[in-house]
């Protein structure tokens, strides 16, 4: 650690400094007077201790001018003082510690350095970490491909995250809407504010207001405590509402008044919270037709539309197909610490004559499977298993009753839709008590 000691009494100060260097990793500099130690700040030390009465300028005052520079700078006060009030003042005012000078000091400050030293260490993995998920959200690194198409996606992303306004993301499941918004959040201005996702359509749609907006303690059976909602969750941050279009018409007009006012009040409350919250939605369906069939308000439409960003479904992307089967390929044997693997050709051909109804989620399932199954260092034709996942083509390899293709048919769609029921009846245009009761079968076999 680099310490700055700024002590007037030298000889007192120079019994620190002996103190502290019995660890050979402390880089010490004593200073007799604040303004000294304040010329040196660009240094930027690990660690500051000081009198607090010191010439000229007092310890206070040294610690705000030092806190001036750098607000992160961890300052230590020493002092003849006991006096409570001013240990208090001073904590409240940015100090990390307030040490009194009695025969016990050398122990405390040697204990409040290890402490300073634990946070220091623990900032730096957060440096590492914040670092990483950048890296990690870098476009190149986001979305793999040269498709003409993908390139107009960058381009509209590229002007999206240079501003807070909304953005509606469309695409097919699997398309990979969630990156898109991550994408936008994490290299824009509001990168070190929180990036909070709900999926609409997993939440019910008694308990959606509860979600967003929070509830105030005793609320209803049940609310035991204050619960922050996702609005708030996501102040200075990105709050990303996926599948916005299964949201019912009473909650619309709920998220409609909190656009317009930058404000809510939690469930069972009366306070007004301001939020500082952008949003970006997702939906697989087309919100224009959902407004034009009545199911979405059309104020809300455009109040959420901002800047519409529809990513293509895989079988659009021309040439994408096997620039990501290579990444997935190279991704997945070095995560397995497995030997490297090629395509043949016969399997190339495979997969670029293959509509992926699942995208690019389901590209990434197939060729992980293959990779597995693959018996050399080039992954063949018969590796590449389409039917393991339920594929459309094979439902009339066996002869079923009607009921047992019903099944077949909502099956694989919950399958394809992660379970997502309301999606799934939106889909085939059929009852949700109709899958739930299949659910509820199956459960009971």
């Amino acid at each position: 650690m680099k310490i700055f000691i700024v002590e007037d009494d030298v000889i007192f100060g120079k019994s620190i400094l002996y103190y502290l260097s019995l660890n050979p990793e402390n880089e010490i500099t004593l200073f007799t007077n604040g303004k000294e130690a304040l010329a040196q700040r660009y240094q930027n030390p690990n660690l500051i201790i000081l009198d607090y009465n010191l010439p000229g300028m007092n310890g206070m005052e040294v610690m705000q001018s030092f806190h001036n520079y750098n607000k992160n700078f961890p300052v230590i006060i020493i002092s003849a003082q006991s006096d409570i009030r001013v240990a208090v003042g001073l904590l409240k005012e940015g100090a990390f510690d307030y040490i009194v000078k009695d025969p016990e000091l050398k122990d405390r400050l040697w204990m409040s350095m290890e402490k300073v030293r634990k946070l220091s260490g623990y900032e730096k993995k957060i440096e590492q970490l914040e670092a990483e998920v950048n890296k990690k959200f870098e476009l190149s690194n986001l979305f793999i491909g040269n498709s003409s198409t993908l390139k107009d996606v960058f381009k509209l992303i590229e002007k999206a995250k240079k501003t807070n306004i909304n953005v509606s993301v469309t695409g097919e499941t699997g398309t990979g809407k969630d990156l898109v918004a991550k994408a936008i959040h994490y290299n824009s201005s509001r990168t070190n504010g929180p990036f909070v996702a709900v999926n609409v359509s997993a939440i019910p749609s008694e308990l959606i207001e509860s979600e967003l907006f929070g509830y105030e303690k005793g609320a209803f059976t049940g609310a035991n405590s204050r619960k922050i909602g996702k609005f708030e969750e996501a102040s200075k941050g990105t709050l990303f509402l996926d599948e916005i279009g299964d949201m019912d018409l009473n909650m619309q007009s709920k998220i409609l008044r909190v656009l317009q006012e930058n404000e809510l009040s939690r469930v069972g409350g009366n306070t007004i919270i301001k939020i500082d919250t952008r949003l970006i939605i997702a939906t697989h369906k087309n919100l224009a037709d959902l407004v034009r069939s009545g199911t979405f308000r059309e104020d809300l439409y455009y109040r959420l539309l901002g800047l519409p960003i529809h990513i293509p479904p895989l079988r659009e992307r021309e040439g994408d197909v096997l620039i990501l089967a290579r990444h997935f390929i190279n991704n997945f044997c070095s995560e397995n610490e497995l030997a490297p693997k090629s395509l043949s050709i016969k399997a190339q051909e495979k997969l670029k004559g293959y509509h992926f109804p699942g995208n690019v989620r389901e590209l990434k399932s197939v060729i992980e499977l293959a990779t597995v199954l693959s018996n050399s260092d080039e992954i063949e034709e018969n590796d590449i298993n389409f039917s393991s996942l339920g594929a459309v083509e094979d439902i009339f390899s066996t002869e079923l009753t009607m009921k047992e293709y019903y099944n077949k048919i909502v099956w694989y769609f919950l399958k394809k839709y992660d379970n997502k029921v309301r999606v799934v009846a939106d889909k085939l245009d059929i009852g949700k008590s109709s899958i739930y009761n299949l659910l509820n079968d199956e459960n009971g076999k």
